[in-house]
This record gives C-alpha cells, structure tokens and sequence, in this order.
C-alpha cells in the first residue's frame, strides 16, 4: 500500500508552495518581523494549499529556532507537524463542518485558557470555517477578538462571504489563487522525474487541463494514471500512455480532433459527419468533445495571431504538433477562425442541460460547414485585366494639344463570359483622332481604385452635409427638386414624411428664401409646426430641403388653391401613372396608392366631386347626362332631429379681441409668418358615393353605369339643407344632426 501522491508531496515550507506568491511573501515578511497576528483567514478554491499553509505557519511559529520562517525540521514541534508526523498536542485541527455549534465553541474557549504543553503557541486550525453557524461564531467572537497570548487562531474556507463579518474584520485575510498552467506542468513534470515514470508526449497537458489549476486535483488524476499503468516489456520503467490518459481522462484524441478540424477548415462534410459520429459511438460524452474543439479553436487563433512565438503560449506542445495546427490556422484564416468560434461557444452554451446533446454537435457542425460555403462563396472574383486606356483618370484636366493621328482599328478579341460581364457597359465611341498620351503614371490600372475610393468617400461626405447651391434657387427648381426632398424627408421621419405628403410648394422668394406651402386647413399647420422647437415636422422638412437644394428656407403657410397644388414631377419614372391620381394628391402618392389598392383603384378615382351650392337660386348640379340617380331620402328621425333647436351657447367672446398682456396661454412668438386666416377657401363639401362592392340601403334601385347625381333638396320638407347625407351615412354609417359653420381655433377654444 502506497500514500497518495498529493500526501507524498506536501509542502513542508512555504517556499515548497507553487503560484501562491501572493500569501507566502507577506507571511515570510511577517515571521522574519515578528509581526505576526493574532488571526488569519486563508481563503480560496479546494486543494490550492490552504490547509497546507496553516500547517508550515504553525510549524514556524513553534519552531525551536522561531518564529523563523523558515523551520529548521529536527526539532519536535517541526518533526510532529512535517508531512510524516502524527501532530502535535499544541496545533488542533477541527473540522468546522462537524463542530459548528455553540457547544462546540464553548469547548473551544475552555481548551483555549490553558497554557501549551511545550511549544510556544497554542494554534487552533478551523477547516471549512464558514460551516460555522452564526450562533457558534458569536460564541467565538469574544475570544477572537482579545484571545490570550498565546492563543492563535487561523480560519481556513473556500466561501469567506459566508464567515461572520465581525470575525472576517479581526483577522489578516490572506486569498489563494489556482495555480497557473504553466507552473502546474513544470512541477508535475518535475515531480513525474523524481518517481521515474515515463510519460508520453502530450499526457501532462491533459493531466494539467483536467485538474483545473488545483494541486491535489492534479496530483491525483497523475497518481491515478501512474498507478493504472505498466512497464513496457523489457523494461522495468513505468510508462503513461496517451491513449489510456485521452480514455481515462475522457478527452478527444488529438489525431480524431485534427481529423474534424482538417473536415471544417476545407468545408468537407462528407468528412466531418463520420468523424462525429465515431465521437458519439465511442461513448464520448459530446459537450466534452465541443469543449476540446473550442480549445483547439482557441490554440489555432493565437497561433494564427502571434505566429512564431506561438510556443511561448501554448506551452507542452511538441514542435511538430504546432507545425501541424499552424497549417490548420492557415487553412480557416484569421477572420472564419473567429466566426467558428463563435458558433462552438453558442452551441456548447446550448447544450448545457440539453436532452439531445447530439442533435446540437451535428447541427453546430452544419452551421460551421455553411459558414465555410457562405465564405467560399463571397470571396471576390479576380478582375479582368484591363489595358491602360480604360482606366478612368482620378482627376479629368484639359488635354494638351497634339497632332491628330489615325487610330488602329483594334482587333476583335475573344471575351471569357466574366470578362464579358465586367464590360457590359457600354463605352463612348473613339473619337477618329487621339490626344497625346498621359504619362505612365496616370495609365497605370492601379490607379482607378483609389480613384474610385476618391469618388465613393466624397460622395459620402457630399450626402452628410448639406448641398452647396449652383446658382439661385427658383420656384421651379423647387418644384423639381420636391420629390428628393420627400425621399431625404422619409430616411429622417416618417411621421413627418406623411405629414408632408400633403403639403404643397405654391410660391418661393429667392431673396428672402421664403417658401410658400400650401395647407388644406389650419390644423395642418398646426400639426406642420410640432410642439417641440428644433424636432417638428418643420425643422425635419427644413433640413432635407437644405441637404437637397442647399438653402435654408422660411415658410410662408397659405391655403390650398381650390384646383390643387401643380401636380410635381414624379421620381419613380415615366412608367409611373402619374396622371392617374386625382388633382388635390401629391404626386409622390400617386404610385404608392395605385400599387397598394389594386384592384379597387379604378373605383377610388371615379369618386364624383361636387361644390356645395351657396343660395336656393343655385341650380343643382349633374355629374353625369345620363339617368341621373337621386340621394335617397333620410327617415324621419333624422329630419326630426336635424330640425331640432340648437343648445343653448353661452361664454360668447369676441374673437377680434388681442389677448390680455401677461397671459400664459398667449400663443408664443414664431419666426415664421402668421397663417393669414383671410385665405381661407369658401366651405365645400365633397360628396362621395360608396363603393360599388360595399352593400348599402337604398330606396331605388341602381346600376352600376349609372353615375350618382346631387339634387338640391327644398327647406320645405322641414330642418335644414342637407346635401348628400344619404351618401355619407352610406360610407360612414354616420347620421347628420346638424351642420356648423367652420371657425379656425383661438386660444380660448
């Protein structure tokens, strides 16, 4: 029967511990001070020395030649506390995870008040200190806090959070860290020479990787694999094979790992898919095999971002093994390196607590093949070569005069079908005569593409700022101009956009750069101006003229003419049916509605139009020659209530009244002009019949080339005028009461 190694190689001082600097330095210093505390905490994760510490602290402060930091291991108290020692009566050791009540503590402090029996401390070791229950740390409080003297106290656990806070503030917090993996493989390979055990290439790394950065985690898978392994015949030399470390260890061999890797840097599936399924029917567990391709990911981007040095890295690796994944690193590149890590993470955070771990392994392996095609796939093209003559010149200057020299016919040449796509478009027609040559310089085929990146980054900064005007900006310009600016207006706001559709340019001042548009009513406006100053609909519609036209405009609002604004030029081209919009919609809906109505735009632009007459004299009017089709008539309810008296008003104010200085709600000053409520167009009403497919009461019957007809109704029949009522209520299913006069919006309405 053999001790287990981790037991066999515990450190006896502190300068046997391993990545621990951070702790054994201050405790060096101290002891060779003689500043040492009267408590310590030592925290950190399992089996990275903490228990190992207390002990070489104990050791060195009842040394016979202490406190000394470092013992002289010959005297009692250093033979009785060293790795084969059975202990010493002055050093107790408890384990907090059994002995965490107030008895328990009240023990300790009776054990506390007598004097060591030899050595110069009494030192009590608590193991798992935060399985202490906070009535037992209360009960130790007292006695950390003014111990006697030779009393000390060294609390050891892997959660401090969870030790009392009064007892964490009265101790010297020293935290240990995982040892690296750099000091980890040199001390096991050290450690593998002094018991004479062979260990194959790649063995160490695994064992190192496994243990996790813990010292006794590590020393027992090495003492595992060391104790399930034999000497090679004809020798008497304990060997640690790799295929029995990757077997026992659970990882992914590597040849299988540089099978699947070669598989996805080529884009191979009928290579990778058997591979991962001879992963699976070894019986590895597959989010253990994505976790060792994430690590070989991880190795081919450092070795593909640092190159040679590479070996400084990623230490344990054999020279001919990096010569082989600087191949891989190349095969995948920098850039698909990184999208293909990317994709292993998710799918390795996917596969945490899956029920189909490897339904998630071969669909992370088909998203990384058709990542591999995308890229193969968008990889440019080389471009045909072209001669001198061809180039574009970055800058076009006037051509120095020259005698006129009869050009070559060139010969016809055969063109590849890519060469032929690259110069489908057309080029102007050689002039019979040529200038002088440029200088080489200027012909050479590199220079278009910084000429074309001359051009893309000015006509990016050209789109940023605004527009220089050329020359005064008229009406009619503006009026050109008016659907790019609706299209800069909709890449700013939309709801500003749809606003604007139904505004009009009626007028434009260069002088003054005052623009006159033209609104249907005042709410309009009110709704153009916004509520906010800087972020209206205004302020947006402002900007996208300056970008587009280059001036800064005033607005002037002003009623909608009776006939509608001038249709604008369409931007979609001539095939868009412009004039199939009625006259009162911007042309930038025309397109848009024809395209969304579909079948039904023919009855929308048929909707009959007709003026309100203004006295009983005024004769009615006839939309079609032929059988005309009369509204039909209102029930008697509605009569009834239409001729009904109108509530009382009261609260009557003059209008025309200024409002009184100091007001709040007085409207606040605009530097645009006022909206002259004198232009006000006369009330009209528009008389629209239903649709020929919507179902509607009627009291005759009517066909479908029969146009509608308003006929004017006499007062006698009782209430008030009431022209196409039948037609809205049909439409609208709305019933009419009465009819009030329009009056704009003051501030006390």
């Amino acid at each position: 029967m053999t001790t287990a190694l981790y037991r066999r190689y515990r450190p006896e001082t502190f300068g046997e511990m391993i990545g621990q600097s951070q702790v054994t330095d201050p405790l060096m210093t101290a002891l060779r001070g003689d500043r040492v505390g009267h408590a310590y905490l030592f925290s950190g994760p399992r089996g990275c020395g903490k228990t190992t510490s207390a002990r070489i602290l104990a050791r060195c402060l009842n040394c016979a030649e202490g406190p000394t930091d470092v013992p002289c291991g010959v005297c009692p108290s250093c033979v009785e506390l060293s790795r084969a020692g059975g202990g010493s009566l002055d050093v107790v050791e408890i384990d907090a995870a059994s002995h965490n009540g107030v008895d328990d503590a009240r023990d300790l402090r009776e054990r506390a008040t007598f004097a060591p029996s030899r050595d110069r401390y009494k030192i009590f070791i608590l193991d798992e200190a935060h399985m202490v229950t906070p009535q037992g740390f209360n009960a130790l409080l007292k006695l950390v806090e003014e111990p006697p003297e030779h009393v000390k106290f060294i609390f050891a656990t892997t959660e401090p959070e969870k030790v009392l806070g009064t007892i964490r503030s009265r101790t010297h917090h020293y935290p240990f860290r995982l040892v690296p993996p750099a000091a980890m493989l040199e001390y096991v390979a050290k450690l593998c020479g002094e018991e004479g055990v062979i260990v194959e290439q790649g063995v160490l790394p695994l064992v190192v990787r496994a243990g996790g950065g813990s010292p006794r985690d590590t020393l027992s898978l090495l003492d595992q694999l060391i104790a399930g392994s034999d000497a090679p015949a004809g020798s008497e030399t304990v060997t640690v094979g790799y295929a029995r470390a990757v077997s026992l260890l659970g990882y992914t061999h590597a040849a299988l790992l540089d099978e699947i890797v070669d598989a996805l840097a080529a884009g191979d599936a009928a290579a990778a898919f058997p591979a991962i399924d001879r992963v699976v029917q070894t019986g590895q567990d597959p989010r253990r095999f994505v976790d060792d391709l994430l690590e070989r990911l991880r190795d081919l981007i450092v070795i593909a971002a640092v190159g040679a040095g590479a070996s400084a890295v990623l230490r344990g690796i054999a020279e001919d093994e990096l010569e082989r994944m600087r191949g891989q690193a190349e095969s995948f590149g920098a850039a698909r390196l990184s999208r293909t890590a990317d994709v292993v993470s998710a799918a390795l955070d996917d596969m945490s607590g899956a029920t189909s771990p490897r339904l998630h392994l071969e669909l992370m392996v088909a998203r990384v093949l058709a990542g591999a095609t995308d890229a193969a796939s968008a990889a440019p093209a080389p471009a045909p070569e072209r001669s001198p003559a061809s180039v574009r010149p970055a800058v076009v200057s006037a051509p120095a005069p020259a005698e006129p020299s009869p050009a070559p016919a060139p010969a016809p040449v055969e063109q590849s079908p890519a060469a032929a796509a690259a110069t489908s478009t057309p080029a102007p027609a050689a002039p019979s005569s040529e200038p002088t040559p440029a200088p080489a310089a200027a012909q050479s085929p590199t220079v278009e593409p910084a000429a074309d990146a001359t051009v893309d980054t000015v006509s990016e900064a050209a789109s940023a700022e605004p527009a220089v005007p050329q020359g005064p900006v008229t009406f009619d310009r503006v009026r050109a101009a008016w659907p790019a600016v609706l299209t800069r207006l909709e890449d700013i706001s939309r709801t500003s956009w749809l606003l604007a559709t139904a505004v009009q340019p009626l007028a434009y001042v260069t002088e003054t750069e005052v623009l006159t548009l033209g609104f249907t009513s005042q709410h309009d406006v009110a709704k153009f101006k916004g509520t906010t100053p800087g972020s209206g609909p205004s302020d947006h519609l402002r900007s996208a003229i300056e970008h587009e036209l280059g001036v800064r405009v005033k607005y002037l609002p002003a009623p909608m003419p009776a006939g509608g604004a001038p249709r604008q030029p369409s931007a979609s081209g001539p095939s868009a049916p412009a004039d199939s919009a009625p006259a009162s919609e911007p042309a930038s809906a025309g397109p848009s509605r024809s395209q969304s109505r579909g079948s039904s735009a023919s009855a929308v632009t048929e909707w009959a139009v007709a003026p309100i007459p203004t006295t009983q004299e005024e004769p009615s009017i006839t939309l079609a020659p032929s059988s005309p089709l009369p509204v039909d008539e209102e029930p008697e309810e509605v009569e009834a209530a239409s001729s009904a008296p109108l509530p009382p008003s009261d609260g009557a104010v003059d209008r025309d009244e200024p409002p009184l200085p100091g007001d709040d709600d007085a409207p606040a000053f605009d530097d645009e002009p006022p909206y002259d409520p004198s232009y006000e167009p006369p009330m009209s009403r528009q008389v629209t019949p239903a649709p020929a497919a919507s179902p509607a009461p009627q009291t005759q019957p009517r066909t479908a080339a029969a146009p509608p007809v308003v006929i004017e109704r006499s007062p006698s029949v009782g209430g008030v005028q009431r022209y196409g009522e039948a037609v809205i209520r049909q439409v609208l299913g709305a019933t009419f009461v009465r009819e009030e006069p329009y009056e704009p919006p003051t501030r006390f309405s």
